[in-house]
């Protein structure tokens, strides 16, 4: 894809940096989503005329795992965006997906005053509040008011939890316990598993299960969240027990169907309301949409989105900076306002965090097997609805634990479960209770509302 870009960039072309993960340890499919929404933003500003004079776009291509192996991801991804930033002299920088290599890419970038394109859930990544530092898209802590709102609305105040050790999954499973302890009162049990050695779950879902919560948030991240899936409709946790999760895997439906199965409907998980059906897709959305099923078959993921977007935003501002130096990109940048799938946005200076367009977000549930993505229904918030919440069915086979596993590729049964016990250290007067209805199980962690409104060291 990236080289039939370059063989049609022309002479004096505008080079743009993709640092992106393109195979293990890190999320391939997810790099390669990144780099197929980055070239079809190439093709439009191509079919649009181009910048400054018809140049067109050429991408420098970094693998951020490359050396991952040998020296770990941070090292591996700050090598290759030094090496975009000194080397290759992009002019911007896009790509990143896990929120564990994030900060170091964006500290090589603001040294060497490269914008870059942050398109991940990482919290605080703009809220350091970086000239260079940009982001359409939505971070944890927007993601969590719209799951445990709901969830709070439809009177869930026991809220079983098991998270990743990843950055993502102890940020997300971190928000989550001080959101709904302070907001709402809520009491978790909390499993943290190690994401990269763990295989087996059951003792943990049993122990979840005995728990009796009103809701189970599946906060693992790629390969364990299938897992994770699998074991808990194997040991009658779900579907008897609603279940969210916290990123979108679902949207990508026919994968989800094919490794959830019948266990898979019911599922929530927060989205933004980008889909083909929504009436606020602007043409630039269209556009995306209709090439990118037309290339590849399907819907295209919100990950090919936000990069698709990055590419014609920065083209849109070298269209009118000074120049096409970084200095004058990055001023463009902050003055203009761009057209994008949702409508106009503009990256401004807030009081909490620069450069920051978090779009809409809503709930979204599967209610049926094999449900499209683009037929979820929105059920939170209100005003946005297109169906009523489905609860779990509440058949005595169900309750009984006695729902058959969902049969997929084989999960090895060795029990190598590696979750670990890590207190939630919120305020002061958080009290951590026994596991109660359940015998003591390695990894729990028993959190009750507190009064407290200050988050204790971690």
């Amino acid at each position: 894809m990236v080289a039939e870009v370059n063989e049609r960039a022309g002479e004096d072309p505008i080079r743009i940096g993709i640092i992106t993960p393109l195979c293990e340890p890190g999320d391939a499919t997810a790099g390669e989503l990144v780099v197929r929404g980055a070239c079809l933003g190439a093709e439009y500003v191509r079919e649009t005329g181009g910048m400054r004079g018809g140049r067109q776009v050429e991408f420098v291509l970094y693998n951020d795992q490359a050396t991952a192996q040998e020296e770990g991801m941070a090292r591996s991804s700050a090598a290759q965006m030094t090496k975009l930033a000194l080397v290759d002299n992009v002019v911007a920088a896009m790509g990143q997906w896990h929120l564990r290599t994030t900060p170091w890419v964006v500290d090589v970038a603001t040294r060497y005053g490269v914008p870059i394109f942050i398109e991940n859930g990482h919290s605080w990544i703009t809220a350091q509040k970086r000239r260079n530092v940009f982001r359409a898209y939505f971070t944890i802590a927007d993601r969590v008011p719209i799951m445990l709102d709901f969830a709070a609305r439809n009177s869930m105040k026991r809220i079983g939890l098991i998270a990743a050790d990843t950055v993502f999954g102890q940020m997300t499973a971190d928000t989550l316990v001080e959101y709904g302890q302070q907001r709402h009162g809520m009491e978790f049990l909390r499993f943290d598993f190690a994401q990269d050695d763990t295989t087996d779950f059951r003792e943990q879902l049993r122990a979840i299960k005995e728990y009796q919560p009103d809701l189970f948030i599946n906060g693992a991240v790629i390969k364990t969240n299938y897992m994770i899936i699998e074991q808990a409709a194997e040991i009658g946790l779900i579907p008897a027990t609603p279940m969210m999760v916290t990123f979108g895997f679902p949207l990508r439906s026919a994968d989800f169907w094919r490794l959830s199965g019948d266990a898979g409907v019911g599922t929530m998980w927060p989205a933004m309301r980008y889909r083909d059906s929504w009436d606020g897709l602007t043409d630039v959305g269209r556009w995306f949409i209709d090439r990118y099923t037309q290339r590849y078959g399907q819907f295209p993921p919100d990950t090919a989105l936000t990069h698709f977007t990055d590419v014609t935003i920065i083209a849109a501002a070298l269209r009118a900076a000074r120049s096409d130096s970084r200095e004058d990109l990055l001023d463009a940048l902050e003055a203009m306002e761009f057209q994008t799938w949702q409508g106009p946005i503009r990256y401004e200076r807030g009081p909490a965090h620069w450069h920051h367009v978090a779009p809409e977000l809503a709930l979204l549930q599967y209610q049926k097997m094999d449900q499209l993505f683009d037929d979820s229904a929105i059920i939170h918030p209100p005003q946005l609805a297109t169906a009523t919440y489905l609860p779990p069915a509440t058949n005595g086979t169900q309750k009984d634990g006695t729902q058959k596993a969902v049969k997929r590729g084989t999960v090895s049964a060795a029990s190598n479960t590696a979750a670990k016990r890590r207190a939630v250290n919120a305020a002061a007067g958080t009290r951590h209770a026994p596991v109660k209805a359940a015998k003591p199980v390695k990894g729990a962690k028993q959190t009750r509302p507190h009064k407290g409104g200050e988050r204790g060291d971690r």
